[in-house]
């Protein structure tokens, strides 16, 4: 509009429209308007440094630190616009907010440098823009080393402010004291402090939250509460964070009681953040210190003072599964996601609070804490019908933990999902999904995925997989690797790692196998005659030495005072861990000895595979190939979600009407 009235676009026209922009936070707009007006042949030879020395600004408060050093150095190419020290404090600031160090120091030296010849030209003869870094540009210094933890950094600024002839100031003692707190450099905390107060610098209350900070990671808490009624006798006024700092620090060592007296004084300051991220931040003081019951305790206090927010409640989720109280975990997740009110039953009230992906996945590790496998399931349909996902860099094992559970659906499901998203999922889910599908004798998705591992260049070597294979042999027989050599022998060429590593770890492991059955024949002899014919008759064995049907079963008796096939019962494992069942069960060769024990274990044998059947929620006779895809699973939870929501309607009607 501006444009087609014939406005001009003077210096104070833009910083105007600038300074909108910013309040805005537009800082992309900001930087098109000024390049695209002072791109305009009429306004190419009038650019004015203080608008762009403003827009330095803007993207310094926008932290975009990378555009600000392109801004400043189309600066540093033009004499009209050439940086003044203000330009200079504000590039500084702003690189040393983003912890660029070495780009700052490349500013100093910019500082102290003359420009190009181009650039002279363009100016009168005696213009000097030399300049000399001042305590602003020593600070920002300071501020980068504190996130990129170059301790050494400190002595060198101070060294160059005392050439110069500059006075350290408080802050620039406070930013010198972090620096050594992030570097854990704990004894020059406490010189600088000293040092501070030998100069006559009065202390401030943030150089007092740093102390309280360096006391609490050495585990000095009797310190920390001493410096802070150092502070209070001087006369400072403690800020929020020196409190907040003391009160987790006692929170870290138990000392809850005392903490809360911290919260009974912030609540006479003027907070930042609300009184509950004092509280959350008090919790997880306790919880990094292994004092469970003390975290219970400060979140029942909280309900005196303030509402929980979601932080609040997902750590609680994480104190309660870690504590081995589900059911309070599973209360309080109920509460938080769909809470139901008993005066109007089946009834869905939601909470004020809304579920966050971190209130799923703290839900679903207290569930594999307590082997909830069920609520696990349920949980885990809430995530994905609420549009969550788990973060399989942190949560793969639970996924897998319940894979091997008897929910082998929800492995299938989140890998699927990851690759829906476009993502590459975590080595182990892929791992762990080959292994199932060898157990489910399913090789044609085995061969699937390992192509597909192989086209995202899934980094998995021959090591690896040999120790994968031999760590899993109790859930597939030597047979199953029989066949899966034949089937992969037979289908689409391999070339490309990991699969190729896959397959000659697999003949590996086939190769060992086969070696330690004849090498057991040869040393038995007419022993497994004998021992086939004890089995004849209970059907438990069809195969050579190994498990069937996924079950790791030892056939070698070890009677009380016989060591007769000592030399070969060590290789043949006697416990076949069944997490779906709640515990391990022994299949030792002494119980197997007579035909009542066989008959027995028959018995045994026919009750675990009923228990298996019953397990799976698709059907007594749906085979594992049968079972539907990750996106049916999905299109099922949600017709039984609206099937459970409508049905729910319909009782409560009934009831209402009755």
């Amino acid at each position: 509009m501006m444009k087609q009235a014939d406005l001009i676009y003077n210096e104070d026209n833009l910083l105007q429209i600038l300074k909108r922009l910013e309040t805005q936070g537009n800082w992309r707009q900001a930087v098109a308007v000024t390049e695209w007006v002072y791109n305009e042949n009429t306004y190419k030879h009038r650019r004015s440094r203080f608008v762009y020395t403003k827009l330095l600004s803007i993207l310094g408060k926008s932290l975009v630190p990378t555009e600000a050093l392109r801004v400043f150095k189309i600066m540093l190419g033009d004499a009209q616009i050439y940086p003044d020290m203000a330009a200079y404090h504000s590039i500084a600031v702003t690189l040393g907010r983003a912890g660029l160090l070495n780009e700052l120091i490349k500013i100093i030296d910019y500082m102290r440098q003359k420009p190009s010849k181009r650039v002279m030209r363009m100016r009168r003869k005696d213009w000097d823009p030399l300049l000399e870094p001042d305590l602003i540009i020593y600070n920002s210094v300071l501020n980068a080393c504190v996130l990129s933890q170059q301790w050494k950094g400190v002595f060198w600024v101070f060294k160059k402010m005392r050439f110069g002839g500059l006075t350290p100031t408080g802050a620039t003692f406070g930013l010198a004291m972090e620096v050594m707190l992030k570097a854990k450099k704990y004894d020059f905390v406490q010189k600088f402090f000293e040092k501070m107060q030998r100069k006559g610098v009065p202390p401030r209350a943030i150089t007092y939250k740093v102390l309280v900070r360096a006391f609490w990671e050495q585990g000095k808490v009797n310190e920390a509460v001493e410096a802070v009624e150092d502070m209070e006798q001087r006369g400072i006024v403690g800020a929020a964070s020196v409190y907040y700092e003391l009160a987790c620090c006692l929170c870290n060592k138990g000392k809850w009681k005392e903490a809360m007296l911290q919260v009974e004084k912030l609540e006479q300051l003027r907070l930042t953040k609300p009184l509950e991220y004092v509280f959350t931040g008090m919790i997880l003081a306790s919880f990094d210190g292994g004092y469970m019951s003390e975290c219970i305790s400060i979140f029942e206090s909280m309900k005196d003072y303030c509402a929980p927010n979601i932080g609040t409640i997902n750590v609680m989720l994480k104190v309660y599964g870690r504590s081995d109280m589900f059911v309070k975990a599973k209360d309080l997740f109920e509460t938080t996601t769909c809470s139901f009110s008993s005066s109007q039953p089946y009834i869905c009230d939601h909470s004020t609070l809304q579920a966050d992906a971190y209130t799923y996945s703290s839900m679903l590790e207290a569930s594999a804490h307590a082997q909830q496998w069920e609520y696990f399931e349920n949980a885990y349909r809430r995530m994905i019908l609420s549009h969550h996902h788990l973060d399989q860099s942190k949560y793969s094992w639970l996924l897998i933990k319940a894979s091997r559970a008897g929910k082998p659906y929800l492995l299938e499901h989140a890998l699927n999902s990851i690759l829906d998203r476009g993502e590459t999922p975590d080595v182990q889910l892929f791992t762990e999904n080959v292994c199932q599908t060898i157990a489910h004798s399913d090789y044609g998705r085995t061969l699937c995925l390992l192509n597909f591992m192989s086209a995202a260049s899934v980094d998995v070597n021959e090591l690896q997989w040999s120790d994968l294979l031999q760590q899993n042999m109790f859930r597939f027989s030597v047979n199953a690797l029989k066949d899966l050599l034949m089937h992969l022998s037979t289908g689409d060429t391999i070339e490309r790692d990991p699969a190729l590593s896959f397959v000659r770890a697999l003949q590996s492991q086939y190769a060992t196998f086969v070696e330690k059955d004849t090498s057991f024949l040869a040393d038995c002899g007419d022993t497994e005659a004998l021992l086939l014919d004890k089995f004849s008759n209970s059907n438990l064995m069809e195969q050579d030495l190994s498990c069937n049907n996924s079950l790791d079963t030892s056939i070698f008796p070890e009677e009380k005072g016989s060591n007769e096939f000592s030399d070969c019962s060590t290789n043949i494992p006697e416990v076949c861990p069944l997490p779906s069942l709640g515990g391990d069960i022994v299949l030792c060769g002494s119980h197997l000895g007579n035909k009542e024990n066989l008959g027995h274990w028959s018995t045994k044998v026919s009750a675990i595979e009923e228990v298996l059947d019953c397990m799976n929620p698709y059907g007594n006779n749906t085979s594992y190939e049968e079972m539907p895809a990750a996106a049916e699973i999905l299109e099922l939870w949600e017709q039984e979600s609206l099937n459970d929501i409508f049905g729910r309607k319909n009782e409560s009607t009934a009831t209402m009407r009755g």
